[in-house]
């Protein structure tokens, strides 16, 4: 389905389903800014609920066909979480009412502006943060659509009155396809989303055509970095201007004389075609965070913006929720969070975390998401999170899957067991993994929670108990 405005040009009521999500939320947010009458329902109240509420959007608890008398919508919007034979939107089909997927709804949306779209299977969320923030600093006025949210603008989603539109664009479900991009940005090219992509190949393949999806006078911009990308790039059948960006001078935008700085924050040199452009310093820590800054620097550049403008807003940059997020104090150690929950992430996570604290103990709860990528990645997991001085595993978080046979957190702990580390501990519940964690933090420790389901919740019942909140 390809939305138009003559489609929409009779639509008041719009019906989200699945608005308690980081991106069903945000596009209620613009919807609601456009002046449509917007509510939504979600089989759980999350943080991103408050936030609809509290801009005047009807929310209900669930998924039921008598929503569509209680709203009575024009169409209703459905996440990918949504399956086809659900009641509510069956009701809706079988009442003649119009239904739409988000990426179809939003990409009405970015097709419509100058789009700068952000696409990779990893930090996609900071790049676009960044990018945004940039261009807001600048004067630009964007509209935004981000899959977290901002901590300098305290959401993740706003209607700008500029020619710009800034989004994250996911390729879980391969819906990214449907954007056109002014500028398209990835970051890497990984195996994530096994339920919806065999393999590598697959995601290669999906990446390769949203690329091509570019407007033609439009830019390309690719880390060089990354494996997936260098054999897009290898294959040279993109036709589409490509900016590269990568660690050292070889690339099209390059970054040297890089230094992390203990505490938190780095510092480093930027050049472009080989030549010195600037020093950077950024708050927010770890090799990624460079690469996403560079990628910021190289759009900021496409569109003009002073190089002078780029460096004051990311050196202030605070980064987006739930990414190495600071939550607080307690027992004289500090608690982290993070959404990180795929095998490359959390590694990027725990050398960030050596990086700012190299002499401090680094105990980590890890909390893993999705049966179907624990099936698949249990040997990668255990690898990585082989680095923690010490690790608590909790329960498989399902997101929207049935369990499976068979899998379950043990698969990493004893894989971990059998490979020699012996510092794992498997919780049955969070709560068990609280008074766990309350019983062995020691001072100066770092506490860190890393997972894309409610590990948080541990470093957050444990500050409510003993410690003090950021």
């Amino acid at each position: 389905m390809v939305l138009s405005d003559s489609m929409l040009s009779d639509v008041n009521r719009i019906h989200l389903m699945g608005i308690g999500g980081a991106g069903m939320s945000g596009l209620a947010l613009l919807l609601k800014e456009l002046g449509y009458d917007v509510s939504g329902c979600d089989v759980n109240e999350t943080s991103y609920v408050e936030k609809v509420l509290q801009k005047g959007i009807k929310f209900t608890l669930g998924h039921q066909k008598e929503h569509i008398d209680k709203y009575q919508p024009d169409l209703i919007v459905y996440s990918s979480a949504i399956p086809s034979e659900n009641e509510e939107l069956k009701g809706a089909i079988a009442n003649g009412i119009s239904v739409a997927k988000r990426a179809e709804v939003l990409s009405w949306l970015f097709n419509s502006r100058f789009g700068i779209g952000v696409a990779g299977t990893h930090g996609k969320t900071t790049t676009s943060s960044m990018i945004a923030m940039v261009l807001e600093q600048a004067g630009l006025r964007p509209s935004v659509a981000i899959g977290g949210e901002l901590c300098d603008i305290g959401v993740n989603a706003k209607l700008g009155d500029g020619p710009y539109i800034v989004a994250e664009l996911d390729e879980s479900d391969g819906s990214f396809e449907e954007f056109k991009p002014n500028i398209s940005v990835v970051t890497n090219a990984d195996w994530d989303h096994v339920d919806h992509y065999p393999d590598l190949e697959s995601v290669i393949t999906a990446f390769r055509s949203f690329i091509n999806n570019t407007k033609p006078d439009g830019s390309v911009i690719l880390c060089g970095e990354d494996t997936g990308l260098s054999r897009i790039i290898a294959r040279n059948s993109l036709d589409r201007k490509i900016i590269t960006y990568g660690f050292g001078k070889t690339w099209d935008w390059g970054t040297f004389d890089i230094k992390h700085n203990q505490g938190g924050g780095v510092t480093f040199s930027v050049c472009k075609e080989g030549e010195f452009v600037s020093e950077f310093h950024l708050s927010v820590s770890g090799d990624h965070n460079i690469l996403n800054a560079l990628a910021a620097t190289v759009v900021a550049s496409e569109l003009s913006i002073p190089i002078s403008s780029v460096k004051e807003t990311l050196k202030d940059f605070r980064g987006a929720k739930r990414r190495l997020q600071y939550m607080g104090h307690v027992m004289d150690a500090d608690i982290y969070d993070d959404y990180g929950h795929h095998p490359r992430e959390v590694a990027a996570t725990l050398n960030t975390l050596d990086q700012m604290f190299p002499d401090r103990r680094h105990v980590v709860v890890f909390q893993p998401h999705r049966y179907t990528r624990t099936m698949a990645m249990y040997k990668e997991f255990s690898d990585v999170l082989s680095m923690a001085d010490r690790l608590v595993l909790t329960p498989i978080y399902p997101a929207d899957e049935a369990p499976i046979d068979g899998v379950s957190s043990g698969m990493i702990s004893n894989h971990l067991l059998e490979n020699g580390y012996n510092k794992c501990k498997l919780c049955s519940d969070l709560g068990e993994a609280v008074d766990l964690i309350g019983e062995e933090l020691r001072e100066n420790d770092i506490l860190l929670t890393i997972g894309a389901g409610n590990v948080s919740e541990v470093g957050i019942q444990l500050l409510d108990r003993l410690g003090e909140r950021d």
